[in-house]
């Protein structure tokens, strides 16, 4: 996966790369809901989605905290969300199961409207949603949020790919994607998105719980992690948010 930014890759795109605009939602759920909200989600709610053209492209239970459930899905634009969103939202299966679902949640509002920080950086996954009963093993994605005081700016971008993920690779980090904030206005307002953020999103895959606590010793017992980390906090408005994210049966991103 391609991580330069447009300056260092002005022209590059990949037919492949899955619809730019991308939601990350994280619910949190009333205790126990968790399963429940999945069993239902993975039976109700993926085909339904992209009937209308939605791409539902991970779901994922989060190791770190037992109650919350964490999604991705995408859009090839702005206008298509709106339409694809306005007729999931009155179709049968939302309207059939939207009781159920609203009963396991407590906060459905942490929501991340992105586009991919470069040309080439958004996901690029199978096509096919995996069947019901599929026991692949999903492994761990790990989803690093950085938050700013401004739009991220080239300088930023430089500095993640001539020095930071090379490091993060050095560890043994596999990146996949990389996101920045989408400005454009809600297309949606009836789901709230946060607003007036601005975030850099990486996305990277690892084999399970094991490797990815390996790849954290290595990246802060690297000669240069130090300075590279004053150097980022520096950047930064606040500390990273890092996500380990466990993906469920059907998740399309593993």
């Amino acid at each position: 996966m391609i991580l330069d930014h447009p300056r260092v890759a002005p022209a590059l795109h990949v037919a492949s790369t899955h619809a730019p605009v991308v939601e990350l939602r994280q619910y949190t759920l009333h205790p126990g809901g968790r399963d429940t909200l999945i069993d239902l989600f993975e039976r109700e709610f993926l085909e339904t989605q992209e009937a209308v053209g939605i791409r539902v492209l991970g779901t994922f239970r989060d190791l770190d905290a037992p109650d919350r459930f964490v999604w991705l899905r995408a859009f090839d634009d702005m206008a298509l969300r709106r339409d694809a969103l306005e007729a999931f939202y009155t179709g049968p299966a939302w309207m059939a199961h939207r009781d159920a679902a609203n009963a396991t949640m407590v906060d459905s509002d942490d929501v991340l409207l992105m586009r991919p920080a470069a040309p080439a950086s958004g996901f690029v996954l199978h096509d096919a949603l995996p069947g019901p009963g599929d026991a692949r093993d999903g492994g761990v994605i790990a989803a690093t949020l950085y938050t700013f005081d401004a739009p991220v700016d080239f300088d930023f971008l430089d500095f993640f790919a001539a020095e930071l993920h090379p490091a993060f690779v050095r560890a043994g980090a596999k990146a996949i994607a990389s996101f920045s904030t989408e400005y454009a206005a809600n297309t949606f307002p009836r789901l709230p998105v946060r607003e007036g953020e601005h975030v850099f999103a990486w996305f990277a895959r690892f084999a399970d719980v094991a490797a990815h606590a390996a790849y954290r010793e290595r990246l802060v017992a690297l000669p240069e992690w130090r300075t590279l980390a004053v150097s980022l906090a520096r950047r930064l408005q606040g500390p990273p948010q890092v996500l380990r994210l466990a993906p469920t049966p059907r998740s399309r991103l593993r």
